[in-house]
């Protein structure tokens, strides 16, 4: 197994070398299995929006204290994307893929032993942060996918793989609920999920390749790093996946806080929008592929903005069933965004590499390593936003009693991300008495067919 677990030659923008030699199975079966072990460490990264609804008085916290808590595994989650970006280079990304899915077991393990009343606030918070490990799966799984797929193809690929994966979150939200409502505690929802973190583990050992081509090759993400792109890309994905993760890990807990939902009542609706998001994911990508990614993703933007206009009406008119539906509607154009905001990735490197005069599986290779390395670091930002809406919730709880401001920062935010999309990757540059040099000009004018 270990011998051929390796692959050394790995051409995927070769036609022949993909359909006739066996690039595409080959592809797809790594992209199965880095799905599941996406997926269950997103449930993982999750895990204490669901065990915040079973924490009632007799735990001693109040509903600023449980938004830390969730955020706290949002920021360690974040962080954890950085190193996990580099440890496909440096381990292989089906090596990699199996320590990843084996470290899940600590926190998991961890919150069973500790979940009861009467253990300490810092407890929790130790045990929370310990499922950041889950969030940065996200990170390497996508480094690694990139690799193996041509950019025809990548933003299916990636959308795929990113969508299984955020789908993780509604269903550990969703087997929560069947707990509460079966009368279970928080250690049956843990010990349903400790064996799927071991089969998770056992399957990307058994059934995932390592590329020798992206072993070693750290040094790209300094490359990536130095690019003003990679942060800019940083920016817009704290707007698509940042309000993705953010409000997954509060959506539970703004119910029973505003809305005074039970812990019940509000797990039967808190899966519900992650579920969606989740699943159209995939369609951000197609969409992108088909019509360019910074289209789709201005676009995305103007409806994000629309429907936060919405809830912040719902929220001050204290009317659930609107309040629900935009709410919901805002994680379905969150999972759009995510998609098409991670294919524009591959092709904005990919566009970079034919003003540097690279062509044919040079200027393909130059893509793949950039963009494999730029997605690490815009994934760990990304994340970054679940943190902020979070925090911003805790402070609009504690000082109005509501969610309502903190919806108002978040549209003014999508308005700032709309602009910076229109103006970096669609607009076009102004004419000049004095024309500038074609390799400054052509960018611009591609950027749009990311």
């Amino acid at each position: 197994m270990a011998a051929r677990s390796w692959i050394q030659r790995w051409d995927p923008e070769d036609e022949r070398f993909w359909s006739e030699e066996g690039g595409e199975s080959v592809a797809r079966r790594n992209l199965a299995f880095s799905v599941l072990s996406e997926h269950i460490g997103f449930s993982v990264w999750s895990l204490w929006s669901v065990m915040v609804l079973f924490m009632g008085p007799e735990y001693g916290i109040d509903p600023a204290g449980k938004f830390f808590l969730v955020s706290m595994a949002t920021l360690v989650g974040a962080v954890a994307r950085v190193p996990y970006t580099f440890a496909v280079a440096l381990f292989g990304g089906r090596n990699w893929t199996v320590i990843a899915s084996a470290m899940l077991l600590v926190p998991a393990v961890a919150a069973f032993a500790v979940m009861k009343p009467g253990t300490s606030y810092t407890t929790f918070m130790v045990c929370a942060m310990l499922t950041g490990v889950g969030g940065g799966n996200f990170a390497s799984s996508m480094t690694n996918i990139n690799s193996f797929f041509p950019l025809r193809k990548k933003g299916w690929a990636l959308g795929l793989n990113a969508g299984g994966g955020n789908i993780g979150v509604p269903v550990v939200q969703l087997a929560g609920l069947a707990v509460i409502g079966a009368s279970g505690g928080p250690r049956v929802l843990l010990g349903i999920y400790i064996p799927l973190i071991v089969v998770s583990a056992v399957c990307a050992f058994l059934f995932m390749d390592n590329l020798a081509t992206v072993k070693n090759d750290t040094g790209a993400a300094k490359v990536a790093a130095r690019d003003p792109h990679t942060w800019i890309m940083s920016f817009l994905y704290v707007g698509t996946f940042g309000s993705f993760i953010g409000y997954s890990f509060a959506f539970g807990l703004v119910l029973q806080t505003q809305f005074g939902r039970t812990p019940l009542q509000a797990a039967s609706i808190t899966f519900i929008g992650p579920l969606l998001g989740s699943l159209i994911r995939p369609v951000g990508g197609r969409l992108a592929d088909r019509f360019g990614g910074a289209r789709i993703t201005l676009g995305n933007f103007v409806a994000m903005a629309a429907a936060t206009a919405v809830v912040v009406l719902a929220s001050t008119q204290k009317s659930l069933p609107l309040f629900t539906t935009a709410f919901i509607a805002l994680f379905v154009l969150t999972g759009l965004g995510n998609g098409s905001t991670y294919k524009m990735i591959p092709g904005i490197f990919q566009a970079k590499a034919l003003v540097k005069g690279l062509t044919g599986e040079e200027a393909a290779a130059y893509g793949r390593r950039l963009s494999g390395a730029s997605m690490g670091l815009i994934g760990a930002v990304g994340a970054l936003g679940g943190l902020g809406i979070n925090l911003a919730f805790r402070q609009s709880f504690q000082t109005a009693g509501t969610g309502t401001s903190a919806f108002v920062g978040f549209l003014v935010f999508y308005a700032v991300c709309f602009a910076v999309t229109w103006a970096v990757y669609l607009r076009r540059p102004a004419r000049s008495a004095a024309p500038e040099p074609a390799t400054e000009a052509k960018p611009q004018l591609s950027y749009a067919e990311v």
